[in-house]
């Protein structure tokens, strides 16, 4: 572990299964998400870092050339550290492998980690969320479940994108749940009921209009 991999402002809060990841989108910070994560499973242990990147005073988990343009190189080195961070987490608080919840650019962050360091998460909750990779990495994801809510308007998050994604998770392995709603670039209520019970282990793959 090197010095100062705990020191990115995040927020670590005790608690019991299942462990969340809490990745907040575009603009946002550590505290953002915290009420969705209570909504999703009261009393879990959380763990909410902060996205170190800045775009115009916004907080970023890695750069973008422009909208919907990933920076795949900082990307790749940004989950890295955020990997490094998340083992220092486990480590110094005892945590397990972590369940992601996330939103548009902490959702794509999600994938990404999904995609390059497995072991760390058990799966994930993604909302407004794209491929993160153009030619994502080979990676083993049997056993891990992904709820995927995408709006049918959403422009940073095109249906096209959104089967994509699927298509790549479940070729290596996950479990997905494809939840699609008519909205945009948003969290959907309809969906939180679907998100619970996933979180909470509960149900199985599917895909829903």
């Amino acid at each position: 572990m090197t010095a100062g991999t705990l020191a990115r402002p995040h927020v670590l809060r005790p608690g019991g299964a299942p462990a969340l990841l809490v990745l907040h989108g575009t603009g946002d910070d550590e505290h953002g998400l915290l009420p969705l994560a209570d909504a999703l499973a009261p009393g879990a242990a959380v763990l909410s870092p902060r996205g170190t990147v800045s775009e115009h005073g916004m907080n970023r988990f890695f750069r973008r050339h422009a909208e919907g343009v990933f920076d795949e190189d900082d990307l790749r080195e940004r989950v890295d550290e955020l990997a490094e961070f998340i083992r220092a987490a486990q480590a110094a608080h005892g945590l397990g492998p972590l369940h992601a919840v996330g939103f548009s650019n902490g959702a794509n962050t999600a994938s990404a980690l999904l995609l390059r360091h497995p072991d760390l998460l058990s799966g994930g909750v993604l909302l407004g969320t794209a491929p993160p990779f153009a030619d994502p990495p080979p990676a083993d994801l049997r056993g891990k479940r992904v709820l995927i809510s995408n709006g049918e308007r959403d422009p940073h998050a095109l249906p096209a994108q959104t089967t994509r994604l699927v298509g790549l998770l479940e070729e290596r392995g996950a479990e997905v749940t494809l939840l699609r709603h008519p909205g945009g670039h948003q969290l959907w209520p309809d969906h939180l009921p679907a998100m619970r019970a996933h979180v909470q282990g509960e149900g199985g793959s599917s895909s829903q209009g």
